[in-house]
């Protein structure tokens, strides 16, 4: 047996939820335990909790550590194990001196029993929230916040807290020995410090490989070129972090943590951390949800209850972020779901209802015309009701369902321009804005004669942002809206194509196409006859149709 000899094999999904099995080596697990038995003042007297699942690799953190100081390991039943209140219980009774646990099972770190005994806590496997630190720290444990993915032998970096902590961004520390990290951009350098950076780490920490995926390990597991041992490895983390001036580094989200919604890129983990800032809010989970253009963010936060907590946190969230970063709905939880491994459990966040969004106490709209309207709101939006108090834009509008609104109160005979909705957002003030344009007297304006339509012509503003954003991103869903549709029975081709032509002839938008004349962007309009460009793709007998 060597240090690189196999010690065991563990099966994680990460983040793909896809099961790969993990080969650490002895020498790993070796390191884990000399590294954390000094951070932690792990010694023969010291009483240790059998907390994590053996399905977790944290267990292995428990055991061994355990072990190898001679320290008491104790054993915490599954009935026990499931309750918050009666850990902590069974914690107190037994004087245990050190815990590793995820941040999720502590919830807000509120209202525990007091300890017998000094406890020193290893929080890991989730991002810790400064809230939930410094009731630990109010309550005189020592904690520790631990990082690391299994792919590196459950530990790359740890940083104790200070007692006297009052910092809003809490670090994952330093290194731990014989352990190395490097922040690298895209094209592998080093950032400069404070910069964001993508996660490498090497050190003897980093595991052989994925079972029987060669493919997967030689994408994630590399060379390091930063290291003068010719056959040094690190791994590709796939977590993004920044250096802080003193050193500690600061982790900020999965690469894959990423949204797009109406052609902007968004980190979830952005969102959340302006959430966790705010003093009523102890945890904060953002994800996205729907599809296409239907897509929207809605955040669940843990607090108190308050019949205004979802108009203050937006309130504030406005303040902080662009209006695409702030979620639609706001969910309040007394506590976050967690699965068997203690960790957050996505799939058991419940759908937001009518009153996590920002609306104010349900006013019946007044009038025809603001009833016709709400019915509008409504259907736009996909919500039940409309009070003639609420904002369009809290309810979950955004500039493309603000355009598909416009289309509908043409049908009330007035033509308002899109600025009206932002400049009057409520349902009470916009549609009072429609009553003034239908009141409103024909006034005289001078004739607006047609431009040539022989040549090229100049871009308007809008189109002139279009393509500069075309410049820059390529071709995106931005100002896009794709969608499929399903027919069923025969087509006839020469009536679709009729009819789809004759729409192309009649609205220059969708004959328009950008052309460049002496390096400056133009608009040519293709003639009305030319037709719209169908591909015809037959997929009968085809395996992968669907």
């Amino acid at each position: 047996m060597t240090t690189n000899t196999l010690a065991y094999v563990i099966f994680t999904s990460g983040s793909t939820g896809k099961p790969k099995g993990v080969m650490i080596e002895h020498r790993g697990v070796v390191n884990l335990v000399q590294a954390h038995a000094k951070l932690c003042s792990i010694h023969q007297s010291s009483r240790v909790s059998q907390f994590a699942s053996l399905n977790f690799d944290a267990s292995i953190w428990e055991i061994m550590v355990s072990f190898s100081c001679g320290a008491s390991l104790y054993l915490i039943a599954d009935s026990i194990r499931q309750d918050r209140d009666k850990v902590w219980r069974y914690m107190a009774e037994h004087s245990i001196t050190h815990a590793a646990m995820t941040p999720s099972f502590l919830q807000d770190g509120r209202d525990f029993p007091t300890h017998v005994d000094s406890l020193t806590l290893v929080l890991g496997g989730e991002p810790l929230g400064p809230a939930l630190l410094q009731n630990l720290i109010a309550q005189g444990y020592t904690v520790f916040n631990d990082f690391g993915p299994t792919e590196l032998t459950i530990s790359t970096s740890t940083w104790r807290c200070p007692p006297d902590f009052k910092g809003d961004v809490v670090p994952i520390g330093r290194p731990v020995v014989h352990s190395r990290v490097y922040l690298l951009d895209k094209y592998g350098h080093p950032v400069p410090l404070g910069a964001i950076g993508e996660m490498y780490v090497g050190g003897v920490g980093v595991a052989r490989g994925y079972l029987n995926r060669p493919e997967l390990t030689a994408e994630r597991f590399l060379s390091d070129p930063f290291h003068q041992q010719q056959d040094a490895r690190m791994y590709k983390t796939g977590d993004q972090a920044r250096y802080l001036p003193d050193g500690n580094i600061v982790f900020l989200g999965r690469n894959d943590h990423q949204v797009k919604i109406r052609g902007f890129r968004i980190e979830l983990g952005e969102i959340e951390a302006r959430l966790i800032e705010h003093p009523l809010v102890d945890t904060a989970i953002v994800i996205a949800t729907g599809d296409g253009n239907e897509k929207r963010l809605v955040a669940y936060v843990v607090a108190k209850p308050d019949e205004k907590l979802v108009r203050t946190l937006r309130s504030y969230l406005i303040s902080r972020l662009p209006e695409y970063m702030v979620p639609a709905a706001i969910v309040r939880l007394d506590s976050l779901p967690i699965n068997s491994n203690d960790k957050l459990d996505r799939k058991a966040l419940p759908s937001p209802g009518s009153d996590d969004f920002a609306r104010h106490i349900y006013e019946e709209p007044q009038g025809e015309i603001e009833t016709a309207i709400a019915h509008m709101w409504a259907e736009v939006l996909n919500i039940n009701r409309v009070s003639r108090n609420d904002n369009f834009f809290a309810l979950g509008g955004h500039s493309l369902l603000a355009v598909r609104l416009m289309n509908r109160v043409v049908s009330l005979g007035v033509q308002m321009p899109l600025s009206s909705i932002f400049a009057s957002p409520t349902l009470s003030s916009f549609a009072e804005s429609a009553s003034q344009c239908m009141d409103k007297e024909s006034t005289n304006y001078s004739a607006i004669h047609p431009v040539p339509r022989d040549g090229d012509m100049p871009l308007s503003f809008s189109q002139q942002r279009m393509w500069f954003l075309a410049q820059m991103e390529g071709v995106s869903e931005t100002y896009h809206m794709p969608m499929a549709v399903r027919l069923r029975g025969v087509l006839n081709r020469n009536a679709w194509e009729c009819a789809l032509n004759t729409l192309f002839a009649r609205h220059e938008s969708l004959r328009s196409v950008f052309v460049a004349a002496d390096g400056q962007p133009r608009i040519r309009l293709l003639p009305p006859h030319s037709g719209i460009p169908i591909r015809w793709d037959d997929l009968q007998g085809t395996s992968d149709a669907e």
